[in-house]
C-alpha cells in the first residue's frame, strides 16, 4: 500500500487530468426524462406508477427527488475524477436525517441507500449541490442566497474530507454525527421559537418507534390485531391476495431473511412471531416498487417490532458505472448501507421472493421506524438552509471517508474555495434542467400522456 504522501501527490496529480474547475460544467441535455422515468415504471406495479408522477409533480424539488435515473443519465458522460467511494446515489438534501443508533442515541446521516454503488465521489455531491440550489429556489431565495448555501455544502464536504485525512483509520470507522452533542454547538446561534421547534422535532423522532406505528397503524379486529386498510396507500394482504397461503410464504420469507442476519440477530428476531402484513406505498421516486409492512410480536401485545421489506432493483447508477458484484440488490442495499453509515440499523437484512407472476424480485428490510425524522426543507430561512446543507456535506464526507481513499479525495480538493464555486455553478446550471424537466412531465401530465394523482 502506498503511504500517505504518496496518496496525496497522485491526488493533486488527478487536478491535471480533470481540473477542479470543470466540475462547474453543464449544457442542456436534450434527452427526454419522461423515457428514462417511463423505463422505469415497466418493472413497477401499474397501479401506483400514477401516484409516482402525481407526487414527483408537486413541485420542482419533488419532481428531483424522484429523478435519480435521469440525474445518472446526465452524470455519465461529464469528466470524472477516478476517486472513487461507495455512493448513496441519491444524495439529496431529503435523504438525509436523524435516526436511533443501537445505542439508542440520535445520529444523523445519509438514510436512503436504494441507489448505492461504487463509483466517482463527485456524483454525490453534484446531486447534493443541486438539491440545495433547487430548494433554495423552491423558498424563493436569491441567487446569491443559494449559492452560498451550495457552496457550504461543498465546503464543509471538502474540510471535513481534510480532517478524515489525517485521522488515523479506526478513528474514521467510529467517526459520527451525534444529534445531541451538535445540538448543543447549534444553540448559541439559533433564537429560541426555532430552537424550540427544532426541539420538538428531535423529541417527536425519538417516539417514533415500533410502539408508535402500532397505534397509528393498526386496529384490533375479532380480538387481534390487524394493519389499517387505507389502499392503496396501506392495502392489508387479505385484501390482495389468498391470505392463507400469503401467510405461508410470508413466513418463509422471514426465514429466508433471517438467514441474511447474524447469529445473535437472528435470535432476536426469532424471538417475534408474525402477526400482519399490508403492502405500503412509500417515498417519492420508489413508489411503484413493492414494498411492505410486517408487524411481529414479541414477548406480548405491548411488545411489537415493525419491519418493512422493500423491493431493490438495479441501481440507477449501475448502467453507466458497471454491475454491482451483489447478485441480490437487497444485499447491494445493505452492504452499502453498511459500509456509509456510522451506526446501522439492527435488523438490516435481505432475501429473494418469487411474485405470483413468476418474477423472482430482491428485496432489503429494516425497521419501519426507528427513531427517524428529518428536515422541514420548505420552513428553512436562507441561513438555516446553508447550515443544514454544511451538516449534508460534512455526513457525505465522512460516509465516503469510509470506503474511499479519504487521503486521495482531500489532496484533489485542496484548501481553497476553487472546487466550492464550481459546485455551485453546476448546481444553478442544473437546477435550470430540472425546472425544463419538470416543465416537461407536467405537460405530458396535462395532455393525457401520462396519468398523475395524489
Amino acid at each position: 500500500m502506498e503511504g500517505p504522501d504518496q496518496r496525496e501527490a497522485a491526488g493533486k496529480a488527478m487536478r491535471r487530468e480533470v481540473p477542479r474547475s470543470s466540475h462547474a460544467e453543464w449544457e442542456a441535455s436534450s434527452r427526454d426524462p419522461l423515457a428514462i422515468l417511463a423505463k422505469q415504471d415497466e418493472s413497477r406495479v401499474q397501479d401506483l406508477v400514477p401516484i409516482r408522477y402525481g407526487r414527483m409533480l408537486a413541485s420542482p424539488f419533488a419532481f428531483f427527488r424522484g429523478a435519480a435515473a435521469v440525474m445518472a443519465t446526465d452524470l455519465a458522460p461529464l469528466p470524472r475524477t477516478g476517486l472513487e467511494a461507495q455512493l448513496c446515489g441519491d444524495a439529496h438534501l431529503s435523504n438525509f436525517g436523524v435516526f436511533s443508533a443501537p445505542d439508542r442515541r440520535l445520529v444523523f446521516d445519509c438514510n436512503d441507500f436504494d441507489e448505492t454503488c461504487r463509483g466517482p465521489f463527485e456524483w454525490d455531491l453534484k446531486r447534493l449541490a443541486a438539491s440545495v440550489a433547487i430548494a433554495g429556489r423552491g423558498r424563493d431565495f436569491g441567487k446569491r442566497q443559494r449559492r452560498k448555501a451550495v457552496a457550504a455544502a461543498a465546503a464543509a464536504y471538502r474540510e471535513s474530507m481534510g480532517r478524515f485525512a489525517g485521522m488515523r483509520n479506526i478513528d474514521v470507522w467510529y467517526a459520527r454525527i451525534d444529534v445531541d452533542s451538535r445540538l448543543a454547538e447549534l444553540r448559541p446561534h439559533v433564537d429560541g421559537h426555532r430552537l424550540r421547534d427544532i426541539e420538538r422535532g428531535l423529541e417527536k423522532a425519538r417516539t417514533k418507534d415500533s410502539l408508535r406505528a402500532l397505534r397509528k397503524l393498526t386496529v384490533e379486529k375479532d380480538g387481534e390485531l390487524r394493519i389499517v386498510s387505507d389502499p392503496p396507500l396501506i392495502t392489508p394482504l387479505e385484501e390482495l391476495t389468498d391470505a392463507s397461503d400469503a401467510e405461508q410464504q410470508l413466513q418463509a420469507l422471514l426465514a429466508a431473511y433471517r438467514e441474511s442476519l447474524g447469529s445473535d440477530r437472528r435470535h432476536l428476531v426469532s424471538s417475534y412471531g408474525y402477526v400482519d402484513a399490508a403492502r405500503k406505498v412509500v417515498g417519492v421516486g420508489s413508489v411503484g416498487t413493492r414494498a411492505w409492512i410486517v408487524l411481529l410480536l414479541g414477548r406480548d401485545s405491548g411488545d411489537p417490532l415493525f419491519l418493512q421489506a422493500k423491493e431493490a432493483q438495479q441501481s440507477v447508477l449501475e448502467v453507466h458505472l458497471g454491475k454491482s458484484p451483489y447478485r441480490n440488490h437487497g444485499r447491494r442495499v445493505v452492504e452499502g448501507q453498511r459500509l456509509m453509515q456510522a451506526a446501522s440499523d439492527t435488523f438490516l437484512g435481505w432475501f429473494a421472493a418469487e411474485g405470483i407472476d413468476g418474477e423472482t424480485r430482491c428485496f432489503y428490510v429494516r425497521q419501519l421506524w426507528d427513531g427517524k425524522g428529518s428536515a422541514d426543507i420548505e420552513r428553512m430561512s436562507a441561513k438555516e438552509l446553508g447550515v443544514y446543507a454544511a451538516l449534508c456535506g460534512e455526513a457525505l464526507a465522512r460516509a465516503h471517508a469510509r470506503s474511499g481513499d479519504r487521503i486521495q479525495i482531500a489532496a484533489y480538493l485542496g484548501s481553497g474555495e476553487v472546487f466550492d464555486q464550481a459546485m455551485a455553478d453546476f448546481a444553478e446550471a442544473y437546477a435550470d434542467q430540472n425546472e425544463s424537466d419538470y416543465a416537461r412531465v407536467a405537460d405530458a401530465s396535462a395532455n393525457g400522456e401520462v396519468e398523475a394523482r395524489v
